[in-house]
């Protein structure tokens, strides 16, 4: 009788042993909500981030409906992915929701024109990093400009090479963040038409207000959501949103 109880409680530790051991598969939120220009590359965008979910094995869900932002539904993701919103696209309770949210020790990703939105919410200004200025039109929005990166042997920069060139549309920034950490920037002199001639960032990470940021200005074109470079770069800003290989729950 004795052995029997031994080995009920010995199966009974190893199956809560086995429980709080298993990973906790990670969930995220891709929005792409439009109020102003709406970029065609979205489909593209939630087509690459369907195929790296089921490669990473972690859920997503995709949508432009800003009523998820709201404690209930925010609580169930890691991490948030604008994916080329634009325009004010979130309400003051909405934005709130989102605000109570990475202060809990959520995670959030902008992809492209993510800085092209929610202008007059400076606490979003803060999270993206930046805002958008402008980007270049003659000869054309979409140029071959020359990239460097800034932290070498860096998980955002894993595996590119010291400095790459790559065509896309290159966005100018203002209201730049003094809190970010740069790991690409763009050589102004490389294309015709840039705004930030001395100092131009294009991807950079920061924690912020309790949770974790990550932002790209690539993203604009359909062919950039093929590239190796810029889904191995993405995939990176997103394990690092998530909370890494130990994330912590939300609080």
């Amino acid at each position: 009788m004795k052995s029997n109880i031994l080995l009920l409680f010995f199966l009974t530790t190893l199956l809560a042993i086995n429980g709080c051991s298993k990973k906790q598969k990670m969930n995220v939120l891709v929005f792409s909500k439009t109020e102003g220009f709406r970029h065609q590359s979205i489909a593209a965008g939630k087509d690459a981030l369907a195929k790296m979910a089921r490669e990473k094995d972690f859920d997503v869900t995709f949508t432009e409906d800003a009523e998820l932002f709201n404690e209930k539904e925010l609580k169930k993701y890691n991490t948030v992915v604008f994916l080329n919103t634009t325009g004010d696209v979130l309400s003051e309770a909405q934005q709130n929701s989102f605000e109570r949210y990475i202060q809990a020790g959520g995670g959030y990703v902008g992809v492209h024109s993510a800085t092209d939105t929610e202008y007059d919410w400076p606490w979003y200004g803060g999270l993206a990093g930046a805002y958008f200025l402008d980007h270049p039109s003659d000869p054309s929005n979409v140029q071959k400009g020359k990239f460097t990166v800034t932290q070498k042997d860096h998980w955002a920069t894993k595996g590119m090479p010291d400095e790459f060139e790559r065509e896309d549309e290159f966005y100018s920034f203002k209201d730049i963040s003094p809190n970010i950490n740069v790991v690409l920037t763009l050589d102004d002199k490389s294309f015709i038409g840039g705004s930030n001639p001395d100092y131009h960032p294009m991807s950079w990470y920061q924690e912020y207000n309790g949770g974790r940021s990550f932002y790209t200005a690539m993203g604009h074109t359909d062919e950039t959501y093929s590239e190796q470079l810029f889904l191995d770069h993405l995939w990176a800003g997103l394990h690092y949103a998530m909370g890494g290989d130990s994330p912590k729950p939300l609080d």
